[in-house]
């Protein structure tokens, strides 16, 4: 049992991030307990029985115990219970305009991590082709629906929690594979939300740095605290702290870094 209610998340994990921006927008950042889980190392037993075997985080533990599972479910849980009203569109069809978007979302992300996990160079040009398409698209979402307009609707909303994130995840892409939006016509609508999503104040729990330093296992296709051959230290790994190591080499396809060229050592 808690006094309140506990997310267990990685800091790092984007998914958690959506969570964060909804409490610091709500004003309710202090109502939740954020408990870190090391994904380097295995599971907590008793984390595992709380989520019946489960791995994905983050995980919702209510005070009563009862858990909750997925990111936008949680989300949506505590835009229902935290604050005077959610942050959710309150007009029906703005809602479901903003839903519309972010169902979005999950190719959007799928496209960036199988981008930067990539290890044929050969296949970089439709990786980046595939993700600029997804933008693209967002782009024209955009422009049908608020074309002057710099976020989907007059303010940062629950759509916006749910994509920057995901932006600044892709940090990665800039960092190890020089990827950008083109200063192509139909890419400005959804650059100019893309990069107030990245400014606003509500969303500044991580940092391009901490992105491609703690990332940088996940350019050479090992995810989630998987160890690449001749490693003993994932970059996931809580010391030495990000902020003290070096930043990584760029290019990816002429071998990876020692633990001790990372500064994990």
């Amino acid at each position: 049992m808690t006094s309140k209610p506990v997310i267990y998340h990685i800091p790092v994990c984007p998914f958690s991030q959506r969570l964060e921006i909804l409490l610091k927008l709500k004003g309710f950042e202090g109502a939740v307990e954020f408990r870190v889980v090391d994904i380097t190392k295995p599971r907590d037993p008793e984390l595992l029985r709380k989520t019946r075997g489960t791995t994905a985080l983050p995980v919702l533990e209510l005070p009563d115990g009862r858990i909750l599972k997925e990111s936008l479910v949680i989300l949506d849980f505590f835009d229902e219970t935290l604050g005077d009203g959610p942050l959710r569109r309150a007009d029906p069809y703005e809602r479901a305009v903003e839903r519309l978007l972010i169902a979005r979302e999950g190719a959007f992300t799928a496209a960036g991590y199988m981008f930067v996990m990539n290890q044929g160079e050969a296949a970089r040009d439709a990786h980046r082709d595939k993700l600029l398409g997804l933008y693209a698209g967002i782009d024209d979402f955009l422009c049908e629906h608020n074309p002057d307009g710099t976020y989907l609707f007059d303010e940062f909303g629950l759509a916006e929690a749910v994509f920057t994130p995901m932006f600044m995840r892709f940090w990665f892409l800039d960092y190890y594979e020089e990827f950008d939006l083109p200063a192509e016509a139909k890419f400005e609508r959804v650059r100019r939300w893309r990069d107030a999503c990245l400014a606003h104040p509500a969303a500044q729990q991580v940092s391009m740095e901490e992105i491609v330093k703690v990332y940088y296992d996940y350019a050479f296709g090992a995810g989630n605290g998987a160890l690449l051959d001749g490693r003993k230290r994932s970059s996931f790994v809580f010391e030495p702290h990000w902020s003290k190591r070096p930043w990584p080499p760029r290019g990816k396809f002429a071998g990876h870094a020692s633990d001790a060229e990372l500064g994990l050592v």
